[in-house]
């Protein structure tokens, strides 16, 4: 983020703390409690959301050197992410060309060749067929059957990005708009390294999961003794980017650094930024380094989905063992707030919705975030079916 920018949204934060003021959606927005529960919108969601749109499945720092490879489950089409010999971002569909069965198996590693376990057909990082047993037996395969079903993707900025369809088309600019791709340029995600993953089952909607980063107005209840601690509720600033968002949650450190002059000031101190990037991932970039929230739908049942929390720390400290430590503590613990408080609450508020008992929820005027996930989910919906 800009400096400019960093000022003038940290100028707004003191405003509202000294106001006693908050965003203002302007309206009320009532929700269906159906969006969360109706198997017909699951299916369109999972068609249009997932199957047919670009996907963030991780940072650079996930492939840090040539030859590691990361794996992706969560997308009906196993993917593999590679970085190949020449250090170049690469993702394929990860089935042997043989009899489909998964290639690598392994969620995350470093190798030259991945083995098909069932006839140990053999590929390399560029997807070529490399190894095929007893070829003499087998016969000619013919050249367009030889190598594995390459996906489009693309690395920008430390953001890696893959398309589940082999046919589909990566479009960043269009997907994030350029104001968000600079700002997000700013945050240099490439130099940063992945610490590791935590992943949860949970009974709720996917969309309840984003739900929970959609405002600060529940830290002094819901987050009493933890998040709270840290972060002043209910005051925040708020910007959209097309499809996406950004939110500045209020630091407590605020309250200290508003005694600096405008040149030490700085976004992280004051504020924690989240950007929620369509449909389904929350970005959280610190001064140490940042949290990745992905919350991906069960296509078969709208009141479960997975959550996988990724970790990164910083270059500035890969070297400080120490600092690893804390950090990685730091990170589990925020996982943990997540999964015991936030998606607690949303497993509770799906047991509503499945008894039918409310038709809808209501989003107060305080809650814009809200008011633009749904609206958004809606939009996109009604677009790709004209």
């Amino acid at each position: 983020m800009r400096k400019s920018e960093q000022v003038t949204q940290i100028w707004k934060l003191l405003n509202r703390l000294d106001t006693n003021t908050n965003v203002d959606a302007g309206c009320f927005y009532e929700n269906p409690t159906s969006n969360y529960t109706s198997k017909e919108l699951a299916k369109r969601e999972w068609d249009t959301f997932f199957c047919n749109s670009p996907q963030l499945v991780g940072l650079s720092g996930d492939l840090p050197e040539s030859f590691s490879f990361l794996t992706i489950k969560e997308l009906g089409t196993p993917i593999l992410a590679v970085r190949d010999g020449d250090g170049e971002f690469r993702a394929f569909v990860n089935s042997c060309r043989h009899r489909g069965v998964v290639v690598e198996e392994e969620e995350r590693g470093i190798s030259k060749r991945f083995t098909c376990r069932f006839h140990r057909w053999t590929y390399d990082s560029s997807g070529t067929l490399v190894g095929l047993p007893k070829a003499e037996h087998f016969g000619e395969v013919e050249a367009e059957r030889k190598g594995l079903i390459e996906l489009p993707s693309e690395e920008r900025y430390g953001l890696l990005w893959v398309h589940p369809d082999p046919n589909g088309v990566i479009d960043l600019d269009e997907v994030l708009t350029g104001e968000l791709l600079e700002e997000l340029k700013n945050w240099n995600l490439g130099e940063l390294e992945h610490l590791g993953n935590d992943v949860y089952e949970v009974s709720c909607n996917w969309k309840l999961a984003m739900d929970t980063f959609g405002e600060t107005y529940h830290f002094s209840s819901l987050h009493e003794m933890t998040l709270n601690n840290a972060f002043h509720g209910n005051v925040q600033c708020y910007d959209t980017f097309g499809n996406n968002h950004r939110m500045l949650l209020c630091r407590r450190d605020i309250d200290e650094m508003r005694k600096l002059p405008e040149s030490d000031w700085d976004i992280t101190t004051a504020a924690l930024p989240v950007y929620w990037l369509f449909p389904n991932v929350q970005l959280m970039p610190s001064k140490e380094g940042l949290y990745l929230v992905r919350a991906y739908p069960n296509p078969g049942d709208p009141s479960q989905h997975r959550s996988v929390i990724s970790f990164y720390l910083h270059s500035d400290f890969s070297a400080d063992v120490e600092m690893r430590e804390v950090f990685t503590m730091i990170s589990q613990g925020f996982g943990q707030i997540i999964r015991d408080e936030d998606y607690a609450v949303g497993e509770s508020q799906q047991i509503t919705a499945n008894s039918n008992a409310m038709e809808s929820v209501i989003f107060g005027r305080n809650e814009p975030a809200l008011h633009h996930y749904h609206s958004t989910y809606k939009r996109v919906l009604e677009e790709a079916d004209t």
